[in-house]
């Protein structure tokens, strides 16, 4: 889901600002309004409204081997925000566990995100591997994700993690950025970069540091300065130059998953590699007892709380107004606590609120249909 980190941390140069002045060779750099068609931002135009439960853990993913009767169990969930962005990198961390035992016959449980991911690592490795899943794409919750690259996006507490847990983190958006660059540029465009503009009505401030509270103990962890050498630099642009309404606006770039052809296209990878989706719901723990296989991978994400009775996973709930898609228009924009992501499968309009704790704890998935609608009204307002 969108986090307002992704835009803040990029939006404000931390990797490296460049300053566009009016006039000059800003052109020769890039041209700020190519594709910058304004979005159609009435509620007609609402063609679904979408909840997700992120499946937050302050002590980070849990990637680690259970033993469950006589099946080995290698637990792989609770990627928080960061599902599609730490996919592959953890996904290798939990098939090193999985084959360690020199098993070869592998069951996933989950075909979202994770278990998807996860199941063509294992493929790749050498593994036949079958999933059992209850839902498939478009029904599981990674479909509703915002679709960003967003690796540390509500991924842990400080104060739940030991000190190694960093340099673990920092490998898995690693592998994933390297393996979605094999994605560019294949039909129904999965992957593809896209630019971002964080708009402000005066100079860009770094956000505010988030100090404990009684009712917040902890702050959410930051870890993306450590990608800082990865991801490209921010631009600043003058004001006159762009077509918001702001007096200022920053450009950045980054990774847009289009989630409807990504899925697709993992999916049928994972078919013709010879794998196989049986479908199957599972209600405790002893039901991975039903799978002919001994090593199971249980992705289930948020819905490994009441599988695997998990009071760890918190659910931090986000909302999506989904609007019609508009030829040219493929661009992200931030600004009064509302993001806009512009995907080839829907644009995306999300309240992102205050700060992380926005949805926290809250496990309602019903939508809510005045909210999706003042959010589009309030997009309207961004361009002059």
């Amino acid at each position: 889901m969108m986090d307002r980190r992704d835009f803040l941390a990029r939006g404000l140069g931390g990797l490296g600002a460049l300053s566009l002045a009016a006039g000059g060779d800003a052109a020769s750099l890039f041209d700020p309004l190519a594709g910058l068609e304004p979005i159609r931002a009435t509620p007609d135009r609402i063609f679904r409204i979408t909840v997700c439960l992120r499946p937050f853990r302050a002590a980070g993913p849990r990637i680690a081997v259970e033993e469950v009767g006589r099946k080995r169990v290698v637990h792989h969930y609770g990627h928080g925000g960061s599902g599609w962005s730490l996919s592959w990198g953890s996904a290798e961390v939990a098939v090193g566990m999985a084959l360690a035992d020199g098993m070869t016959d592998i069951a996933v449980i989950g075909a979202g995100a994770i278990g998807l991911t996860t199941a063509l690592t294992a493929q790749r490795a050498g593994a036949q591997v079958t999933i059992y899943a209850k839902e498939q794409f478009p029904d599981v919750r990674s479909a509703r994700a915002t679709g960003t690259w967003s690796p540390d996006s509500r991924i842990a507490m400080e104060g739940g993690v030991d000190a190694g847990f960093g340099d673990r983190w920092e490998a898995m958006p690693r592998r994933s950025f390297a393996f979605y660059q094999g994605l560019l540029g294949l039909p129904g465009d999965p992957v593809e970069w896209t630019d971002r503009y964080m708009l402000s009505d005066g100079p860009a401030v770094a956000p505010a540091v988030e100090m404990p509270t009684p009712q917040r103990p902890d702050r959410f962890i930051r870890l993306e300065e450590r990608l800082h050498d990865i991801m490209p630099r921010s631009v600043e642009l003058a004001p006159g130059t762009h077509p918001f309404r702001t007096e200022r606006a920053r450009r950045s770039s980054s990774l847009t998953f289009n989630v409807a052809d990504l899925a697709h296209q993992l999916t049928n990878d994972f078919l013709i590699g010879g794998g196989r989706i049986v479908p199957m719901e599972l209600h405790e723990p002893q039901d991975v007892t039903r799978m002919k296989q001994k090593t199971v991978i249980n992705c289930t994400g948020y819905g490994a709380r009441a599988l695997w009775r998990d009071e760890s996973i918190v659910p931090v709930r986000g909302q999506i107004a989904w609007l019609i898609p508009q030829a040219g228009a493929t661009y992200g924009v931030y600004h009064d606590k509302l993001a806009m992501l512009a995907r080839r499968d829907g644009i995306v309009v999300q309240e992102v609120g205050e700060d992380d704790w926005f949805g926290y704890g809250d496990a309602n998935e019903a939508p809510d249909r005045a909210a999706a609608e003042a959010s589009v009204r309030k997009l309207a307002g961004f361009w002059k």
